[in-house]
């Protein structure tokens, strides 16, 4: 017996490798970027050398609360910022796999589809979230949201929001 998942392995393959470039000609952090497909499943993990342990978790939590809300985890971290207690809730809910943080991007098919999530983390989030859309775009999808923070260049790992 075979399961489909609604994103090939290749499919993932070049929107890290899109993200990885985007990081690499922007100058940023070593990156941990994770696609995930419209159930969750794993589909391509990668990380660059130097890349923090938590990378990987940070960026998974990204992705998969993206996917469990329906929205992109920048949408979630300025839906909740005014409601803490619903934060508090979603991620007792999730078991602690949810980061309300830019880096989780839906992708969508042709159709408006959501096809899977990339949570990526590395640096500060505004820009790996700018990573996670160029590396969505690469590979000929729709990203959600299809634009990153205009002032993305801006963000650094001091912010403090």
């Amino acid at each position: 017996m075979k399961l489909a998942s609604s994103l090939s392995l290749a499919t993932a393959e070049a929107i890290i490798d899109g993200a990885f470039a985007t990081g690499a000609s922007e100058g940023m952090k070593p990156l941990s970027v994770i696609v995930l497909d419209s159930g969750g499943r794993m589909v391509a993990l990668k990380s660059q050398d130097g890349s923090g342990i938590m990378r990987v978790d940070i960026a998974m939590g990204k992705a998969w609360g993206s996917l469990g809300m329906g929205m992109p985890s920048r949408m979630i971290r300025d839906y909740l910022s005014e409601r803490p207690n619903f934060q508090t809730a979603l991620a007792v809910t999730s078991q602690g796999r949810f980061v309300p943080v830019p880096g989780g991007v839906l992708i969508e098919d042709a159709g408006g589809m959501i096809i899977g999530a990339v949570g990526i983390s590395g640096d500060a989030s505004d820009k790996d979230e700018y990573c996670a859309i160029c590396g969505i775009k690469a590979a000929g999808f729709t990203p959600s949201p299809q634009e990153p923070d205009p002032n993305w260049r801006c963000a650094s790992l001091s912010d403090h929001r």
